[in-house]
């Protein structure tokens, strides 16, 4: 049985790759696509329904994954209308806030809703290794990350540097709120044992590179992830859709839940 799929955005960079993906895999439907008014043209060629609101399509695709890459705001609020309509939800959005991504969990409750600030494989199994490494090396590494992002991306540092420090921190036993250093300038003295830089680079149309550092006596290792292109991203969320739609709701889930 096939996987009803809707996509928000599907003239954008990441929703046309989704649409295009999902209408090419045989395990799933594309349903309907989203767009907004007056950049909706040409929307048809995709041979499904075809729209503006999401509420207006819900109904018509009783069940069907809406998959979401949008802003935080707007995920917010289309995860309530997804739940309240009874269709699960899939998001990719990064730069949500600890009240959106508190607002997620509360939504989630009543509904099947996901969310990955990043849909690679590779930086989610990151997620699980890091805190080997950092545990095994103990605390004579300093520990430091760059991340690098296109000139297009609005927030930093990116979401999927903050999941990353966060792991770090926790490795530690460490607040990442707390010991979370985003900028240097001027003359700031010794670095703090307890501290984790994440600096920020963008330009070009790099997709996403995140290098992090472990610096300890007489030598330095670097994990470094780079994603080639957003069919990582794509492809990710639609393994997701694919998952979610046999899980019960109650949390909100994450790449790690379907590893």
């Amino acid at each position: 049985m096939s996987t009803s799929i809707i996509v928000i955005g599907a003239k954008g960079r990441m929703g046309a790759i989704i649409a295009g993906m999902a209408k090419a895999d045989p395990e799933l439907e594309l349903a309907g696509v989203i767009e907004r008014a007056g950049c909706d043209e040409g929307l048809d060629v995709y041979g499904c329904l075809c729209g503006t609101e999401l509420e207006a399509m819900l109904p018509e695709c009783p069940g069907a994954v809406v998959i979401d890459f949008t802003s935080p705001a707007v995920s917010v609020a289309n995860a309530r209308k997804c739940v309240a309509a009874g269709n699960p939800i899939v998001i990719g959005t990064t730069g949500l806030s600890d009240d959106e991504k508190g607002e997620l969990e509360e939504i989630a409750q009543n509904g099947k809703v996901f969310w990955a600030p990043n849909m690679s494989v590779g930086v989610n199994v990151l997620q699980k290794v890091l805190p080997m490494l950092v545990r095994a090396l103990g605390e004579g590494y300093d520990m430091e990350m760059v991340e690098l992002h296109h000139n297009q991306k609005k927030d930093a540092p990116s979401g999927t540097a903050l999941k990353l420090a966060e792991c770090l921190a926790e490795a530690r036993d460490w607040d990442l709120k707390e010991v979370g250093k985003y900028s240097r300038e001027g003359i700031i003295g010794a670095r703090p044992k307890k501290e984790i830089g994440v600096q920020t680079i963008r330009g070009g149309d790099v997709v996403g590179v995140h290098t992090m550092y472990f610096m300890g006596p007489g030598e330095r290792i670097e994990v470094t992830h780079q994603a080639h292109s957003r069919d990582t991203f794509a492809a990710g969320s639609l393994r997701a859709a694919k998952w979610l739609v046999q899980q019960q709701s109650g949390k909100l889930y994450t790449m790690s839940d379907i590893f």
